[in-house]
């Protein structure tokens, strides 16, 4: 009776996050709007410059691009940290970087289109990197679709597999980011993110050859 009331107890214990976990994860949560607020601050200020449509774009493809390193770099962080809490706060960064691409989308077709489908197909005929971001967001509606723990517990494995288009995601978004600034010969921050990402994969697949070794 003593020994099954200890295995319960333990099990509780591992499935239970530690007591830090809640506050830093409200503090985590509040600190992530910062990009938003700033661009609310700015906005009634009037320091959204000449081209306020261009500086809103800009700014939220940016901080999805930064959210989604953020969320990549979680699983290499747990590892090597041994804090295997970290894990809690992936899918909540993760729901932040569909929330400022919903925006970055929502910015290009409703204030810079306005609805246009024939001013956006003839932009993506002369602008390929804006069909590279398109399929970059059509990608994340799934993974924050099924980010619930209900759907992952419904979707088991296949969850998984889904969610590792992450991957894919996060070469399309630099891409994206690296065709638009060639154009204004500004590579800098592409190159520093681009470099991120290589890395945060590059990590991914050390570990994934190693697991095939042992």
């Amino acid at each position: 009776m003593s020994s099954a009331t200890d295995i319960k107890g333990v099990r509780a214990r591992v499935a239970s996050p530690p007591r830090w976990v809640a506050p830093v994860k409200i503090a985590v949560f509040v600190a992530m709007l910062f990009p938003l607020a700033r661009l609310v601050f700015l906005g009634v200020n009037g320091g959204l410059g000449a081209n306020p449509i261009e500086f809103i774009t800009r700014s939220t493809g940016l901080w999805t691009l930064v959210y989604l390193c953020i969320t990549l770099a979680i699983t290499p962080l747990r590892r090597m940290t041994g804090i295997t809490a970290l894990a809690r706060f992936r899918r909540m960064i993760g729901l932040y970087a569909f929330f400022f691409a919903v925006m970055h989308f929502t910015t290009y077709i409703w204030f810079d289109k306005w609805f246009d489908v024939a001013e956006m197909v003839k932009d993506i005929g002369k602008r390929p990197f804006i069909t590279v971001g398109f399929a970059a967001f059509v990608l994340l509606i799934p993974l924050a679709a099924t980010s619930p723990k209900a759907m992952v517990r419904k979707l088991g494995r296949r969850w998984q597999i889904l969610h590792r288009a992450i991957y894919l995601i996060a070469a399309l978004a630099i891409l994206h980011f690296w065709w638009m600034k060639a154009g204004k010969h500004d590579l800098e921050l592409p190159k520093i993110y681009g470099s991120i990402v290589i890395v945060l994969l590059g990590w991914r697949v050390i570990a994934w050859l190693k697991t095939r070794r042992a």
